[in-house]
């Protein structure tokens, strides 16, 4: 049976509002994230994401009242990350309404919380959130970066991807901050290079533009696509996006896209 691909806006939430830019840079205020987060519900979104994308730099947790006001309005799976440093932050979030937390500085400063996480909450929770780059003069090795990208690790993506399975994640949220905020398209050749490595869903973020970039990146292994400035700013529709994936005879949730 072929799964259906997933459409998941993303919500980057800093000091209680939506943003988005440029590889988190030069950032324009979207919205309020529970008005946006009930829109996408009733547009036909599969999922939703909240990165709170100050909560690692601030040293603060992610804001729990946004998570439970959205849980209240929105039934759909919520992922949220940002500032999740423990097995009680994942506790807190989960009781608050989310049903998956994704992880990313945490987890490369102490890998073992992913261990952590996945044995007490089932690795269905648990999500890797990996905001990887190109090597300066590499057009094919990848390296991971936490603070929102401020921070280069010197870690090699896909070798820290296989080991993050191993340590029990279900899930790798892989955003190119090469593509972050450009609209040019997703990363193919380095979604292309985990879908060899990974044997877990992929989420492909970072570049999305135009109709087409999903359906491209549907094709190239990515279980599920999310985007924002697209579906933030207005220039393209979840049912438009599912419509096109649809005319190119990839499955998806929403029956709608007949219509």
């Amino acid at each position: 049976m072929t799964l259906a691909v997933r459409i998941i806006p993303c919500l980057d939430v800093h000091q209680g509002r939506v943003v988005k830019g440029v590889q988190f840079a030069d950032l324009r205020d979207a919205g309020d994230p529970v008005e946006l987060a009930e829109r996408y519900f009733l547009e036909g979104a599969d999922e939703l994401t909240f990165l709170d994308i100050s909560a690692s730099t601030e040293d603060r947790g992610t804001t729990l009242d946004v998570v439970a006001k959205t849980a209240e309005r929105v039934f759909i799976p919520l992922t949220v990350g940002g500032g999740i440093s423990s097995v009680e932050d994942v506790d807190r979030l989960l009781r608050a309404g989310a049903d998956k937390i994704s992880v990313n500085t945490a987890a490369i400063a102490r890998p073992h919380i992913l261990n952590e996480i996945s044995e007490k909450f089932g690795n269905q929770v648990l999500v890797l959130s990996v905001d990887a780059k190109r090597r300066p003069g590499s057009a094919h090795s990848f390296e991971v970066t936490t603070h929102g990208g401020r921070r280069t690790t010197g870690i090699d993506a896909l070798a820290w991807i296989s080991e993050s399975i191993d340590r029990g994640v279900g899930e790798i949220l892989l955003n190119s901050m090469d593509m972050d905020g450009t609209t040019q398209g997703f990363d193919i050749p380095m979604l292309k290079a985990v879908r060899e490595i990974c044997n877990v869903p992929i989420i492909a973020s970072g570049g999305a533009g135009r109709l087409s970039d999903f359906t491209t990146a549907a094709q190239s292994g990515a279980n599920a696509l999310l985007a924002a400035s697209v579906f933030h700013f207005g220039h393209l529709t979840i049912h438009e996006v599912k419509r096109e994936l649809s005319a190119h005879g990839i499955v998806v949730r929403d029956s709608r896209v007949s219509g």
